[in-house]
């Protein structure tokens, strides 16, 4: 019996995956462990793997398609094996042009006879005993085509089959007219066009709804003036990413009672800590990004509500520090966390750091390297900001938002000197932490980073 191959949840907050692309094909022998397809998670681009063996008989989505997790993308099975209902459904079948245009004139003859002018009386419609006349003289006043023409319903009935009309947008001989429905006629004074502009694909050149539906389309599409060619604007649509960026922090601003609180540390011999360690070990990349992890983590180990969780229930003080750090990727933002980041030295935060930044840029973290983070830090220094507020990250209590180190005048023992100083914004949860509490973690923070030794206490 054939096996269905369905959408795993890759991740633990996947609720969808977008196929990729499938890396077998019909027909090709699979065997347990093999991989399928590559799905994009939330966060992530995964492998989806072979449950069993037997040969692949049915993909049932396309490569790019967005599936829910469990539902069916495939089968495998035995050579030959019918699929028990795993066929993709149909696309629903276009509407042919001649059936469109049947619609449409439905819909212009409805609205009875055309107008006519001023004082003027509507002729009564030429009744006909062919089939299909009728569609042609209803609803338009019975005046002879564009040269006259020939009273066909008097010709023998082989000979009444009206001649191919090519399509037409010249004033009527007879009246001086546009010939038009009464719905085009309305249509086209409620949005301003000339009917003498169109072009009439109705009975005798008659223009009807669509042709005015078809210019309005083009005015809307046609640059204004001195505006750029092309279109007025294009439509992304949502990556994965950007879709569970969307559902996280929605929960957070609204439901979340936020408030935040700002320093400013003096960063003089924190840089000098810095160079010191560059210079004493040649292969040390050590950035100010990686200082600040190693000092917030210290700081959590003094400050328990702010490594926390809120539960619902209860509050998660966490024993332990993993500190998430806010990566930009190319459709949004990850972060990969640094666990036990107080147990580690900078040289060893500065080189995970690294490696899972350019692995979170290619969309090569495991799961377990971006979730359960208990604190988060974004820093938007690099970028030439001064100071920010971020959104905290549920359930995680609090996140820090760390801008550029730049030179300032302060006051120094009662001189005026420049220093280099960073502002620190700490966005709280407020059911977890109170102002005291938040203050107290930021005042313990800035002092280990105006003093790095009070790191290594």
């Amino acid at each position: 019996m054939a096996t269905k191959i369905v959408m795993e949840a890759l991740s633990p907050t996947m609720e969808d995956g977008r196929l990729v692309e499938w890396k077998k094909n019909e027909g090709d022998a699979v065997a347990t462990g093999d991989v399928l397809a590559e799905v994009e998670t939330d966060k992530a681009v995964m492998e989806l793997v072979a449950r069993t063996d037997g040969t692949l008989l049915k993909r049932v989505v396309q490569d790019g398609a967005t599936v829910p997790v469990a539902e069916v993308v495939g089968w495998i099975g035995e050579p030959g094996e019918e699929v028990p209902g795993g066929s993709a459904p149909a696309a629903p079948a276009a509407p042919s042009p001649a059936a469109s245009d049947d619609a449409d004139d439905a819909d212009d003859a409805d609205d009875g006879v055309e107008d006519v002018e001023a004082g003027r009386a509507p002729a009564k419609p030429v009744p006909s005993s062919v089939p299909g006349e009728e569609g042609d003289s209803q609803g338009e006043a019975s005046t002879p085509p564009p040269g006259g023409g020939t009273d066909r319903s008097q010709l023998p009935y082989a000979d009444r089959t009206p001649p191919r009309r090519e399509p037409t947008s010249l004033p009527d001989m007879a009246s001086g007219r546009v010939r038009a429905s009464p719905v085009a006629r309305r249509m086209a004074a409620e949005q301003g066009l000339d009917l003498g502009s169109l072009t009439g694909s109705g009975p005798e050149g008659r223009v009807v709804k669509r042709d005015v539906e078809a210019g309005a389309r083009n005015v809307a599409a046609a640059p204004a003036a001195g505006a750029p060619a092309g279109p007025e604007f294009t439509d992304v649509p949502l990556t994965q990413m950007r879709k569970a960026i969307a559902k996280r922090l929605v929960q957070s601003i609204g439901p979340i009672p936020t408030f935040y609180l700002t320093a400013e540390a003096d960063m003089e011999r924190a840089a000098a800590a810095r160079d010191a360690l560059i210079a004493a070990d040649s292969s040390g990349k050590f950035s100010f990004n990686d200082v600040i992890i190693r000092a917030t983590a210290a700081a959590l180990r003094q400050h328990p509500w702010v490594n926390a969780w809120w539960m619902d229930t209860a509050v998660r003080q966490w024993q332990s520090v993993h500190i998430g750090v806010a990566v930009a990727v190319e459709d949004g933002l990850i972060t990969p966390i640094v666990r036990h980041a107080d147990r580690k030295t900078l040289r060893e935060i500065s080189a995970e750091v690294r490696d899972m930044a350019g692995r979170a840029r290619e969309k090569k973290l495991k799961p377990d390297e971006y979730t359960g983070a208990t604190f988060s830090i974004s820093n938007l220094g690099m970028f030439g900001i001064d100071e920010f507020t971020a959104v905290i990250n549920p359930p995680e209590a609090a996140i820090l938002a760390v801008g550029r180190i730049e030179p300032k005048p302060v006051v120094v023992d009662g001189a005026v000197v420049v220093r280099r100083r960073m502002r620190l914004t700490l966005s709280c949860d407020h059911r977890v932490i109170d102002g005291a509490t938040g203050a107290a973690f930021l005042k313990t923070l800035v002092g280990m980073l105006e003093n790095p030794m009070a790191m290594v206490w």
